[in-house]
């Protein structure tokens, strides 16, 4: 491994024998990250498995003549390796986590939402037509009235109408409002919906612009901690290497390691600077309000099907509201009366039969024929997984301190000049602050 590694470092190879190694390393490299980038295009973001195809080919090609005949993208293409474990694993983590919460819980929250809607809308229906079936009562009343009148007409002898009973129209068609209520119902599905769909959709759009720049960032920036690695002899410059203490020990001047300064690290030890540890605690705290924002999703998912649970159950307990319809009638039928109090006679009144009656019906709200789908119960995997990814995330947050340093080591091997320069800068630096 390790020839194999100083072929891959090598600028230059030395013979036709390294130069065939050197082609099979990076053929092998490139056929193994193609294969990934297909899967990772075809699965993850969701394009095409023709176009995907054609993007692994291309940029496997493209990627395998680069690491061939490029020394500095060897280089940084062996950078982007430990850090695509840790920024952008991370990334993708919490990518596929999002994709879990919209995959699984808005389908659910929405599914709950709807059997709310139909609870509404059986008590609706079944209370507005209750409460028409309740005008009945009117024309009951108002019939048997008709027949108290007729009987007191007929026992005057004085007029005798055809028929004494009043004419009451109902409203016995109630399937407009059932189609109006059925409109309603859904108008608001169909407007679920969409906002599902348009939820699904910009997370898929976002992973994919998310996913691309994160690629060029990651690119970038092992570009720039190259470039600043071989132009500037203080970057990332405070660990305590290898040619570091052969220096010194070649100098005897062993001394200045034994009880190194706070600013040193071993670059293989846990212990973390200042400045390391303040970008891993910046990072979780991004990485938890996201963790915060899922979890008011799944918690509105449990609330959901809560009320929809509630609503569902309590629907079928609703007691049947009494309507009670009192009618009391009395009158006096005057004959002449007004002639009579012309000419200053007693008038005289003929009291009529008086007229009672109580007509009562019941409200209905809920039925057994209303059609309202159970309420969905929140997916317990969803949960577990989430929580299963946070805390690889969380993990990654601190893995990247670890996987910086060993950029710099892969730098240093590929610059092995260089990487002395540097040990020599930071040994002149040590001898003159012990001096001092």
């Amino acid at each position: 491994v390790a020839d194999l590694w100083f072929i891959y470092s090598k600028p230059v190879p030395a013979n036709g024998r390294e130069l065939w190694t050197l082609f099979l390393q990076c053929s092998c490299i490139t056929a193994v990250i193609g294969g990934l980038f297909y899967n990772w295009m075809f699965a993850s973001l969701e394009y095409s498995w023709h176009l995907s195809i054609a993007m692994a080919v291309s940029f496997s090609l493209l990627l395998l003549l680069t690491l061939f005949l490029v020394h500095p993208a060897r280089c940084v293409f062996s950078m982007i390796m430990p850090t695509l474990g840790t920024k952008q694993g991370r990334k993708l983590l919490l990518s596929t986590c999002t994709m879990i919460v919209v995959v699984n819980v808005l389908p659910n929250i929405i599914s709950n939402i709807k059997t709310i809607l139909q609870v509404i809308q059986c008590i609706c229906k079944n209370s507005s037509e209750s409460l028409l079936n309740s005008t009945a009562l009117l024309g009951t009343a108002a019939w048997e009235f008709g027949d108290a009148v007729q009987e007191t007409s007929n026992s005057i002898n004085i007029h005798r109408p055809m028929n004494g009973h009043f004419q009451f129209s109902l409203l016995k068609n109630s399937s407009l409002i059932y189609q109006q209520m059925h409109l309603a119902g859904e108008k608001i599905g169909m407007d679920f919906l969409a906002i599902e769909v348009l939820v699904k959709d910009s997370v898929r759009v976002g992973n994919k612009l998310v996913a691309g720049f994160s690629m060029l960032y990651l690119c970038f920036e092992s570009t720039w901690y190259l470039k600043n690695y071989l132009t500037n002899l203080r970057f990332d410059n405070f660990y305590i290497t290898k040619k570091l203490k052969r220096l010194a020990a070649d100098r005897k001047a062993a001394h200045l390691l034994v009880s190194p300064s706070k600013n040193l690290l071993r670059p293989t030890g846990m212990k973390l600077s200042r400045e390391e540890l303040m970008l891993c605690l910046v990072q979780a705290m991004l990485l938890t309000v996201s963790l915060m924002l899922m979890l008011v999703v799944v918690a509105m998912d449990h609330f959901a099907f809560s009320v929809a649970d509630t609503a569902e159950k309590k629907a079928s307990q609703f007691s049947m509201v009494p309507v009670t319809l009192n009618i009391k009638y009395n009158a006096k039928i005057g004959i002449l009366s007004s002639l009579l109090e012309f000419f200053g006679l007693p008038s005289k009144e003929l009291p009529l039969q008086d007229f009672k009656g109580s007509y009562r019906h019941y409200l209905i709200f809920s039925s057994a024929h209303c059609r309202i789908s159970r309420p969905t119960p929140p997916n317990p995997s969803v949960l577990l997984a989430m929580g299963l990814l946070f805390c690889i995330l969380y993990a990654t947050v601190f893995l990247q301190t670890y996987a910086h340093r060993l950029c710099r080591k892969i730098a240093g091997s590929f610059f092995e000049s260089w990487e002395e320069k540097r040990a020599l800068y930071l040994y002149k630096k040590l001898s003159r602050k012990h001096k001092e």
